[in-house]
């Protein structure tokens, strides 16, 4: 018995260390096919990796579960730069930015760290647009940070407790912690390989995904060791805080824009959205019908009417010269 024990230790052991090598090769490969894109900042031991386009009002967007900021730099960041200084920004753990071990995950602790991103870039009180998870970490540095924001656009955010796991991210719920670092040295990326088609179109649905999004949107970045365990440590934290920051909503007074697909995979719209609308005085849920969860890709023009909306309700003189009139919406 003790022979055979030794043989699938041996066995274990070894499949690990090629399945680890293995990673590690694929991980260089990714980081050639989606290099690093714009700069970096150290902002309380971590480092911060952010793109930074064009000039005007500052515009600070945050990514959503497994994304980076080419998320956002892929089309809509694109369309925003002429009249607002846009700052997509990976998340620490996400995209190029770091996470040291032991870091907090939850969202007061990221809301904390945005709130010092903004401070280091010496931002006086920017625009934030947060998508999916981003979404409810823009909403917690509102709550707990109101000096450093000015107004909120919240694409498909997470706003409410989810009891379970949207189906692409199941992948996601491991624990304990040793568990799932080795999970994600070993097993992640062969698996990531097989099923990165059927997340993406899951992601997307109904919608069809850019067939360049892996590279060009920064999909293939989340299969990476560190990145697949930063976001199963922030999936693991993530209903600690949400349900002091419902009683809270209503205390929002800043300019709110919220937008959401009616078709909408991930999240149910009527529950993030709509349940959101109807904690926050005044605040209106803009719907795009028959769309899926990746509104700044698939309803970018959507996306950018909102912000300006926004922004013309921040700062009304100095942007009223900049809006597109095409791009005009209802107020909240």
């Amino acid at each position: 018995m003790a022979v055979e024990w030794v043989v699938v230790a041996g066995v274990v052991i070894g499949a690990s260390a090629a399945l680890w090598a293995f990673s590690a090769w694929m991980t260089r490969r990714i980081e050639t096919a989606v290099p690093i894109n714009g700069r970096f900042v150290e902002v309380d031991g971590e480092r911060f990796h952010y793109v930074e386009e064009g000039a005007g009002p500052a515009l600070v967007m945050i990514h959503g579960l497994m994304g980076s900021s080419r998320n956002l730099t892929y089309a809509l960041s694109g369309q925003l730069r002429e009249h607002f200084r846009v700052i997509s920004v990976d998340r620490p753990g996400s995209g190029y930015s770091t996470r040291q071990q032991g870091t907090a995950a939850d969202l007061p602790a990221q809301a904390r760290q945005m709130a010092a991103f903004i401070n280091t870039l010496k931002l006086d009180k920017p625009l934030v647009l947060g998508h999916s998870l981003g979404g409810a970490i823009a909403l917690a540095l509102a709550l707990d940070h109101p000096h450093a924001v000015s107004g909120l656009i919240l694409v498909a955010p997470l706003t409410h407790p989810q009891r379970m796991l949207p189906l692409v991210f199941l992948s996601l719920a491991v624990r304990p912690a040793w568990l799932c670092r080795w999970m994600s040295r070993t097993l992640t990326m062969p698996v990531g390989l097989l099923t990165q088609g059927s997340v993406v179109k899951g992601v997307f649905a109904p919608d069809a995904a850019p067939t360049d999004f892996a590279t060009r949107g920064g999909g293939l970045l989340g299969m990476r060791p560190d990145n697949f365990y930063a976001a199963s440590t922030e999936i693991n934290r993530v209903n600690d805080h949400l349900p002091d920051m419902v009683t809270r909503y209503p205390q929002l007074t800043l300019p709110i824009g919220l937008i959401y697909g009616t078709r909408d995979k991930v999240l149910d719209f009527q529950k993030h959205g709509q349940g959101l609308a109807s904690r926050v005085p005044g605040l209106k849920l803009q719907v795009v019908e028959d769309r899926g969860h990746m509104l700044p890709i698939t309803a970018t023009e959507r996306v950018v009417a909102l912000v300006e909306q926004v922004a013309k309700r921040v700062r009304p003189v100095q942007t009223a010269t900049v809006l597109h009139p095409s791009f005009a919406v209802a107020s909240k």
